[in-house]
């Protein structure tokens, strides 16, 4: 049985992020001793791996959610899941899409520049004038 410091220790999470995944669900509600402290079992463990490998793949709070859902029942259609990653990938891919025009735009300001005063300067020029900005500016590093 594992202490909740050893258990965010072996999985590189921390305390309060344990804690916040037993209050939101995506953790049970841990064993207690009789001094009250949390006790973890290699069940507990695995939960929170695939929570972590999730989260780094880009997966929402709510997806993990609905993937340990399909996960605790395992007579449920694979399908489902499979919506949920195509879900995550078209999130990924427009995230993409965002990044390499912010790219363009960072190379294109880049090229334009000749070097000189900042009086000339393409970049600020740039910065400042808004009606080029990009559709999705906001959305950028979401």
């Amino acid at each position: 049985m594992l202490t909740i410091g050893n258990l965010a220790r072996k999985t590189g999470t921390k305390v309060q992020t344990i804690r916040y995944y037993e209050q939101i669900g995506l953790m049970p509600e841990p064993g207690r001793t009789d001094g009250g402290q949390r006790r973890y079992g290699n069940a507990e463990l695995d939960r929170l791996a695939f929570i972590r490998h999730a989260r780094q793949l880009g997966f929402s709070l709510e997806a993990i959610l609905e993937l340990l859902d399909l996960s605790d029942h395992p007579d449920r259609p694979c399908h489902e899941a499979d919506t949920i990653a195509r879900r995550q990938l078209k999130q990924v891919e427009q995230r993409l899409a965002r990044l390499e025009a912010l790219r363009t735009e960072l190379k294109r300001m880049v090229h334009e520049c000749s070097g000189g005063q900042t009086a000339d300067c393409r970049v600020l020029e740039v910065l400042r004038d808004h009606s080029e900005c990009l559709t999705e500016h906001d959305e950028i590093g979401a």
